[in-house]
């Protein structure tokens, strides 16, 4: 039995975008030779990585009478299409019978996929909605979804803490009323310094970090030295390859250097950071280098980091025609 479901209507369309965190959304018509070549293949892929409220694989008919409207909206110009969301904001597309394309952008997703369920599993319905340790500036969302997670590298990192939880979707366990056992943060290693090496699946535009540090209160029989402190001097270096070494990260100009003050801290232990936003078009890459912290010891600590930016394509509309055949077929 087909896993695709077939839109109906734009209210059907948005029900979908909040209930599954990923949905892949082929636009077509039944006159266009190109869309029937590849619909197997889309129903294959449909297959093997539709997971329920994680990923759902569509169907929007661009001549039906409610699913042109969807089409409509996204200013589909060409057939076949193909959009990919990310709780509920575009994050990529295909336009063509591009099966190289799609599978490769897909194959980014699939660890996604497979890892969705355990990431949102304590962020209740809604697609696994994401926790934010701030308000999200006007006119810009959330697009941490768009890290590619497999890519992730943290530089002095005690072994005993994962990269990962950095973008876990529930709200910080320090945040709980009660204390979790589970160690849901980061904390370096041989120094207070960190080197994490963030790339993209799709190209973005950065306006905003958020960084959540929620180091314990001190005791009086606590070693100092081993009690973590929060970032307080940072660097960004965009669009690198791959991950600077420490030397390297000291040595060259970053794209921009933050202090954060104590007073930038608010209740939720987030610092909401503005970049310059000029700086940080067209990024598919970014390294975050934690060169110090605000205290004496000799660990820092990092709970969690939120993107916030732009993320997709725009395209403009235009005529509606096929891709693959000539003119006149």
């Amino acid at each position: 039995m087909s896993k695709t479901i077939e839109i109906q209507s734009p209210e059907q369309f948005s029900e979908l975008l909040g209930k599954s965190r990923i949905v892949v959304a082929d636009f077509y018509a039944n006159w266009c030779g190109p869309c029937k070549q590849i619909a197997p293949f889309f129903e294959q892929l449909s297959q093997s990585l539709s997971r329920p409220n994680i990923a759902t694989f569509v169907k929007v008919n661009t001549e039906g009478d409610g699913a042109k409207e969807v089409a409509k909206a996204y200013a589909v110009t060409s057939l076949p299409t193909f959009i990919i969301f990310r709780d509920g904001n575009k994050v990529d597309s295909v336009k063509g019978a591009d099966p190289s394309r799609l599978k490769s952008i897909l194959e980014k997703l699939g660890n996604e996929i497979e890892t969705a369920g355990e990431a949102g599993s304590g962020s209740g319905g809604g697609g696994g909605m994401t926790w934010l340790g701030a308000d999200l500036p006007r006119g810009y969302t959330d697009i941490s979804d768009i890290i590619d997670i497999r890519g992730l590298e943290l530089l002095n990192a005690d072994s005993e803490f994962s990269v990962r939880t950095l973008l876990h979707k529930p709200k910080p366990a320090a945040l709980g009323k009660s204390k979790s056992e589970a160690k849901d943060w980061v904390e370096s290693d041989t120094d207070e310094q960190l080197l994490l090496f963030i790339p993209f699946n799709s190209a973005v535009k950065l306006h905003t970090i958020q960084i959540t540090s929620l180091p314990p209160a001190a005791e009086e029989d606590d070693d100092e030295d081993e009690i973590p402190m929060r970032p307080k001097t940072i660097k960004l270096f965009t669009n690198r390859p791959h991950n600077l070494g420490f030397d390297e990260a000291e040595d060259i100009q970053p794209t921009q250097e933050i202090v954060i003050g104590e007073n930038d801290w608010n209740a939720n232990g987030t610092a909401n950071i503005s970049l310059r936003f000029v700086r940080f078009q067209n990024i598919s890459s970014l390294v975050l280098f934690v060169v110090d912290g605000d205290g004496d010891s000799e660990k820092v600590r990092l709970d969690r980091v939120r993107l916030i930016g732009e993320s997709g394509e725009k395209r403009e509309m235009g005529k509606l025609e096929k891709i693959g055949d000539e003119p006149g077929e």
